[in-house]
């Protein structure tokens, strides 16, 4: 029974030992050195920023993309120990001992280092040469802007890093396709293709172009498979759903689970919240949440509320009124009601209240039981401080003359009677029956007499307004805006008779916990609308760039440099490379042209096999080129140099293809395959001398001298920091 004791147990081990030095290799060139400069670098300025949020776990919003590129660099912060105390304030800050420079930037040179195998590999799975492969490893290892940005806290080495993964992944997938449909083998490299892909996503959305690029190769080659009459129905329906379970199904639930972990990390109120939605910063503990934590559900006749304006833009502002009124005219002429102004505040503050009041009776205080107000019910709006009624009448505004002005109503004993009467509407109901809840019904204030709809306006009112935003009756044959809804945010009921008592009442007892009943879904739809829609002003930068600047590098970026010495780190690229990888994109286009208008006349050039292999390597390298390119001609963005860096990485992919199908097809006798063998040889040379002309202002040492600072500035455009003597 133990007779396989008798025999050694043999492990065979197979070690693929250009992989092993090409990953060792780059982990020296993204590793060493890399606490220096312990000082703040260009953009971690920023992104130093969520990582202390993540560390306090500070709920923020970033409008540049999704958390889970975050949430990698708050990871090396968090194996470091760092405890998030430091103000990120200023590129050059030196780093407080407290923060684990090392750590925090462990992860983005790891994901920078495996890139280099990672496009060894993919060039083997495309069934090129392991000299082709290697010559696209070291192209990568040696391409100094990839050096530079993988240094450091910043996400385009891992963006890369799973751009290349997913791309790897699909091409063993698709090689095993041919010969071990189903195995586990074919089921690991599907899933980690899906899994690849999200966190691509995930780290920025960028990743998506390369998603779409694979998407549509999986389609052609999945059409491909449904013609093969060999394969049954059921087969061809296996296929169809494990396609779509690991490429579409995976990586959208995975999407949706980095969200998760963000909100389930970010828990504590913070700067960024108050752009989101009252029901949305009631669930997030302190801030809003001590404040509405105990308020009543229900909005009943006599409840005290502020209501917030639900857009948030240009800024977030609650309705609001106070004593002054509008001018009697207008700097330009026209005529006012010179009514109680009303404008939309955007800061706490006591005449932010205001009073529901059933038009029928006098009280002002909650009934006993409350009556709640309910969809469709007419309201009177009071202001808490003054007791006006909340106002609207066929007078323009006084900003956006095209819609009423909006008051508190004052009897002047003319003609100009009280308009105050409100329909209530809430717009997120699920029956014509809802009542009216705090913080989670999102109502409209239709007039009764002029069925204008109360809005906020954007636009601020001149310096007798105090420069507060305008509020506006809108028609409503205008349409729908979130900009005419509101939602209640403070709430209690009121009790007291006399004024006075009443502006200091105080919140009544607990009976509602607002924050459970927020949902992850409505978190999550909520902080990925507004991701999308919130954009900052974008300003133009030092160092920003077009598009059409990144093919021949006319720009460069200055990310450090040292406050005493010329020591200086910059984003530039090696010269050759780049200038290399635009021939080759010209090359293969050229030639695949050729190669199409010759196959059209029946003329074929090169094998069959061969042209396969061509083109499957352009639609990889070339496409990959061209989404994660082309689409920044239509941004309107701030762009800079590295937004370059995943398309550029897919064409220098496309260099050692071109050169071996030349070497291979183009060159016919063995002369010119050794002398173009020779030429390759010189160039390779010229690309590490370039390496190695950059590298002190790739990795910021050693100190250059002035001379030597103004010889490494090849082009004009590049911004070479100079010291004045």
């Amino acid at each position: 029974m133990l007779g396989f004791l008798k025999e050694p147990v043999v492990v065979n081990v197979e070690i693929n030992m250009n992989i092993m030095v090409l990953s060792l290799m780059g982990l020296i060139s993204r590793l060493w050195g890399l606490s220096y400069p312990r000082a703040v670098v260009f953009d971690e300025v920023y992104y130093g920023q969520f990582v202390s949020l993540y560390m306090k776990r500070i709920f923020f919003v970033d409008d540049s993309g999704p958390p889970f590129g975050h949430m990698l660099l708050a990871l090396g912060g968090y194996l470091g120990g760092f405890d998030g105390n430091f103000l990120w304030n200023r590129i050059g800050a030196e780093y407080s001992m407290n923060v684990p420079v090392w750590s925090l930037r462990l992860l983005p040179a790891l994901a920078g280092a495996l890139c280099v195998p990672l496009a060894y590999q993919i060039l083997v799975e495309l069934q090129f040469s392991h000299c082709a492969a290697l010559g696209a490893a070291l192209l990568i290892l040696l391409e100094n802007s990839l050096i530079t940005q993988s240094r450091f806290m910043l996400l385009e080495s891992i963006l890369i890093f799973f751009i290349l993964l997913a791309v790897l992944s699909y091409l063993k997938f698709y090689n095993l396709q041919k010969h071990s449909s189903f195995s586990g083998s074919w089921w690991f490299w599907l899933l980690l293709t899906g899994v690849a892909c999200s966190c691509a996503v995930g780290v920025k959305y960028m990743g998506l172009f390369t998603y779409i690029l694979l998407l549509t190769i999986a389609g052609l080659h999945f059409w491909h498979v449904i013609g093969d009459q060999n394969l049954s129905n059921v087969f061809l329906m296996c296929h169809f759903l494990a396609r779509g379970l690991a490429l579409i199904v995976i990586p959208v639930a995975m999407y949706v689970s980095f969200f998760y972990v963000h909100l389930t990390l970010l828990y504590r109120s913070g700067p960024h919240d108050q752009i989101m939605t009252s029901a949305f910063q009631a669930s997030l503990e302190g801030g809003l949440a001590r404040i509405t934590q105990g308020q009543p559900l229900e909005v009943a006749y006599g409840s005290q509320i502020t209501l917030r304006n639900v857009l948030g833009k240009p800024m977030q502002c609650w309705l609001h009124s106070h004593t002054n009124t509008y001018p009697i005219r207008y700097e330009n002429g026209r005529g006012s009601s010179h009514q109680q102004q009303v404008t939309c505040y955007p800061f706490k503050d006591v005449n932010n209240g205001w009073i529901v009041k059933d038009p029928g009776m006098q009280q002002l205080v909650v009934s006993n039981p409350p009556r709640p107000v309910r969809h469709g019910d007419i309201v009177q709006l009071v202001h808490g401080i003054t007791t006006r009624y909340l106002n609207t009448h066929d007078v323009a505004a006084p900003v956006s003359p095209h819609s009423q002005e909006v008051s508190c109503y004052i009897d002047y004993n003319i003609s100009m009677p009280a308009q105050n009467l409100w329909r209530v509407e809430i717009v997120n109901r699920e029956s014509d029956t809802d009542v009216w809840k705090t913080i989670l019904s999102e109502v409209r204030f239709v007039h009764v007499n002029t069925s204008a709809v109360l809005k906020l306006s954007g636009a601020s009112l001149p310096e007798w307004g105090y420069r507060q935003l305008e509020v506006v009756g809108e028609k409503l044959s205008k349409g729908y805006h979130q900009s005419m809804v509101w939602n209640v945010e403070e709430h209690r009921y009121g009790k007291s008779l006399e004024q006075k008592e009443r502006e200091v009442e105080l919140h009544s007892p607990t009976q509602m916990d607002i924050s459970k009943n927020l949902s992850f879904m409505a978190k999550f739809t909520e902080l990925q609308w507004k991701i999308l829609t919130l954009k900052n002003e974008d300003t133009e930068h030092k160092y920003s760039s077009s598009a059409l600047d990144w093919i021949t590098m006319d720009t460069n970026i200055a990310y450090w440099l040292h406050p005493t010495s010329t020591a200086q780190i910059h984003l530039l690229g090696n010269v050759v490379t780049w200038a290399s990888a635009n021939v080759a994109a010209l090359i293969y286009m050229c030639l695949s042209l050729w190669y199409l208008i010759r196959r059209r006349r029946k003329i074929y050039d090169i094998p069959e096999d061969a042209w396969q292999l061509w083109v499957s390597a352009g639609g990889i390298c070339v496409g990959g080129w061209a989404v994660n390119y082309l689409p920044f001609f239509g941004m309107e963005k701030t762009l800079f140099l590295y937004h370059y860096l995943p398309a550029l990485t897919f064409q220098i992919l496309l260099i050692p293809i071109v050169l071996q199908h030349i070497r291979d097809h183009l060159c016919r006798s063995v002369l010119l395959k050794s002398m173009f063998t020779a030429l390759i040889v010189a160039w390779f040379s010229s690309v590490y001398f370039v390496y190695c002309a950059f590298s002190p202002v790739t990795y910021g040492e050693p100190s250059l001298s002035v001379t030597e600072l103004k010889d490494l500035r090849w082009k004009d455009s590049w911004n070479i920091l100079i010291r004045k003597q």
